[in-house]
């Protein structure tokens, strides 16, 4: 009996990387980069229902997590990827966004992440989403799937419509709320926030360009000043002939999908259908559009909005008020 046929062979020894296929190996390295700024978040108690995840986006501290993990928590107790524990101080948060920000303070710099630029990382339908975060408890814990679509609108839990929102397959549990969805190349495209039960794969993160800007103002300001129309809408592109129809230069444009019962938006005749093309004399094309002018609106100020229904623009008038909390 041979111990090694003479017509068998023995596959070349390969180093760790070799072994991978190209889709794990990016997993992998992903994992590698932007897992030592992930954080598990507790209430203090010590309870996994009082926690989930966050991740820093500076080195003095500054952690990123939802709204609904935080929200009124008085002692917060904040393990780094290190194991090191240290307490948290709630800098601010937003329910209305399911974001919220919090502080750490240690001798040391600390890894970081960064958001991802609209301008340079163009999400797309398909692309590879990660996720890393503490499920159940269960701290560092990667999965990886695809972006599944994008502009979708979220019902956070004061009721307020969340738009532009990520819909991704990545498998989130409860715990990876606050955690990062990161692209192939480590830059954070979303803030993992919710799941759909019991559908599974059907999982949502808040978009970079709208975390990007509530969290510029927490880290500014401690809290959003913001004004709202209410109503749930997403971004459509725009056809050519419709741009010259019109005489718009933006390439997208804004499409109400709902409007809320005795809001602002409802009062000035805004309905489902239409698509809103400027707002205040300026043009909007995102929904970022949008929140940018009524965050910097005040309240009681009437401002137009310029629509197109059925084929034809219309001007109503919208008045500001200051969200119900």
């Amino acid at each position: 009996m041979y111990l090694n046929p003479p017509n068998s062979f023995s596959l070349p020894e390969q180093d760790d990387d070799q072994a991978l296929d190209s889709y794990s190996l990016t997993i992998s390295r992903v994992f590698e980069m932007t897992g030592p700024a992930v954080v598990h978040i507790e209430r203090g108690n010590g309870s996994t229902a009082g926690s989930g995840s966050g991740f820093l986006i500076t080195p003095d501290g500054f952690i990123v997590t939802n709204s609904h993990v935080v929200h009124g928590a008085q002692d917060l107790s904040v393990t780094l990827a290190s194991g090191e524990v240290l307490p948290g101080y709630l800098v601010g948060d937003d329910p209305f966004t399911d974001l919220a920000l919090v502080q750490v303070r240690a001798p040391h710099q600390l890894p970081h992440l960064s958001f991802a630029n609209s301008e340079t990382a163009r999400i797309r339908v398909g692309q590879i989403a990660i996720a890393i975060g503490s499920p159940l408890g269960f701290q560092q814990t990667v999965t990886a799937g695809v972006v599944s679509a994008l502009g979708r609108s979220l019902r956070a839990e004061n009721g307020r419509l969340i738009d532009d929102v990520i819909q991704t397959d990545t498998a989130l549990n409860p715990g990876n709320s606050g955690g990062p969805l990161v692209d192939s190349a480590g830059r954070v495209i979303g803030v993992n926030t919710a799941v759909i039960r019991p559908a599974q794969g059907i999982c949502f993160a808040i978009g970079a360009a709208t975390a990007t800007r509530i969290v510029t103002q927490l880290i500014t300001k401690g809290r959003i000043d913001r004004h709202y129309l209410g109503m749930g809408a997403q971004n459509v592109p725009l056809r050519a002939v419709t741009q010259r129809r019109y005489g718009l230069k933006l390439p997208s444009a804004i499409l109400v999908i709902t409007v809320e019962p005795g809001s602002p938006a409802h009062r000035c005749g805004l309905v489902h259908g239409d698509l809103v093309i400027g707002l205040g004399g300026e043009p909007v094309g995102s929904i970022d559009d949008v929140h940018r002018l009524l965050e910097n609106g005040k309240a009681g100020v009437d401002l137009p909005v310029r629509v197109i229904r059925l084929g034809r623009e219309l001007v109503l008038t919208v008045r500001l008020e200051a969200p119900v909390a």
